[in-house]
């Protein structure tokens, strides 16, 4: 690692914890007593402080409400049963965001910003981790344009910040989703790859929609021939047929390159489960499912982790899943879950220590 940033600290006068029950939480609604918060001027990162968390003065003018140079990441912090705090695979994090932030035009963020200041800002509030099962301390780093000017250019100044969250699952029950033939997410030379703001406000029309319909998300198809799967939601998602885990490549950046999904491809290969990162049709799904072929279905995400998909609609198609039979996710879910939370061996060194 390199050397540490100069990060001033001010401690909350008074912790907000003890007025929240960390056994009830919904996902993202509750924050912790501090926040990172850092500046880019005339080149540099300067400004770097963690303090009480609290509202921002903007600017009505303020360039990343107007033009939309915004991009965050997910990533996530456990204890083990020692009461140990560990934050999963922060550097896969790291270098995504500084991907995210050259296709927006913005400035990198430097390790020892990034990463040291989200060490000390969970170290800070630590208490906050919730140790019930699937629960965890969500970590949102985010980094907007800060320019006070209007003007369709890359800004000369920027925020980068990190706001925590303990939070619960975020889908609480296995998902139906409704196979997107009309909106599309990306397109080959889009920003589908990266985790763009926008990418996220644009699906919402197109959710809503799906939700009218009964369902709980889309899954995006390709932008050309809406015939080959993309995401599912704002999810990475995988196709088990048989013995073969089936799930889209990166090739095209139209997907964003999940963390979780990286992880999931390293347990599947340790299963002995042969893994697939190709093109996968709608019509190649449909066959194997009428042909009764043993199917599973699940998304990743940092906030979703492992999220089963029970039913597809497709046309007027339904396509349903029989959980009780699935021999794979579980063990896959178990698995990450396991290793997060310090029940398994951390073998890949996935976990990083505060």
């Amino acid at each position: 690692m390199t050397a540490a940033m100069d990060i001033s600290i001010t401690r909350a006068e008074r912790s907000k914890l003890q007025d929240l029950n960390l056994d009830d939480l919904p996902f993202g609604k509750y924050f912790t007593d501090h926040m990172l918060e850092a500046d880019y001027e005339n080149g540099e990162w300067k400004n770097a402080e963690i303090k009480p968390y609290q509202p921002l003065l903007l600017s009505p003018s303020l360039a990343a409400l107007h033009y939309g140079q915004s991009i965050f990441e997910g990533i996530k912090a456990y204890k083990d049963r020692q009461g140990n705090a560990a934050i999963f695979r922060p550097y896969d994090n790291f270098k995504r965001f500084n991907i995210s932030a050259e296709r927006m035009q913005m400035p990198a963020v430097p390790e020892e910003l990034f990463m040291d200041g989200m060490r000390q800002l969970v170290a800070l509030d630590q208490n906050w981790i919730p140790t019930k099962d699937d629960f965890s301390l969500y970590i949102r780093p985010f980094m907007f344009s800060s320019d006070e000017l209007i003007g369709v250019r890359p800004s000369d100044t920027y925020k980068f910040m990190i706001i925590l969250s303990p939070s619960g699952p975020y889908y609480a029950a296995p998902m139906r989703i409704y196979v997107e033939e009309k909106y599309v997410r990306a397109a080959p030379g889009g920003v589908g790859y990266a985790k763009a703001a926008g990418n996220y406000g644009s699906a919402m029309y197109a959710t809503a929609e799906a939700k009218k319909k009964g369902y709980d998300q889309v899954l995006w198809m390709d932008a050309h021939e809406h015939k080959y799967v993309q995401e599912c939601g704002t999810m990475n998602v995988f196709f088990i047929i048989g013995n073969t885990a089936i799930t889209p490549g990166l090739e095209q950046g139209t997907i964003l390159g999940g963390v979780t999904r990286l992880s999931v491809i390293t347990l599947l290969n340790e299963m002995g489960v042969k893994v697939e990162e190709r093109d996968l049709g709608i019509d190649e799904i449909l066959a194997a499912y009428q042909s009764g072929e043993h199917m599973e279905v699940f998304g990743t995400g940092t906030a979703a982790t492992i999220s089963p998909i029970k039913e597809l609609g497709y046309k007027d198609i339904s396509m349903k899943f029989d959980l009780d039979k699935w021999k794979i996710a579980p063990v896959i879910k178990k698995t990450i879950t396991d290793i997060r939370e310090g029940r398994a061996a951390d073998t890949h060194g996935w976990m990083y220590k505060i």
